[in-house]
């Protein structure tokens, strides 16, 4: 089976990509940007920019919440 490629996003990529899955997310660009600056959400540094995969966000979520359980 053929990978997809990562889809790799600033802080304010990702939540647009999340917003396209779940319009009604309470997901920050703030959000975001604290969890990789906590190193919570690994990111890739190209220039001035961090670049996250969105999925591993996701997961991140997905993960917290089955800890809130």
């Amino acid at each position: 089976a053929r990978h997809k490629p990562p889809r790799m996003r600033t802080a304010k990529g990702a939540v647009d990509a999340l917003r396209e899955e779940d319009p009604n997310t309470q997901v920050t660009v703030s959000m975001v940007r604290r969890l990789i600056r906590g190193g919570k959400v690994p990111c890739v540094p190209m220039g001035r920019k961090r670049l996250i995969n969105v999925d591993t966000l996701i997961e991140y979520f997905r993960n917290a919440e089955a800890l809130q359980v």
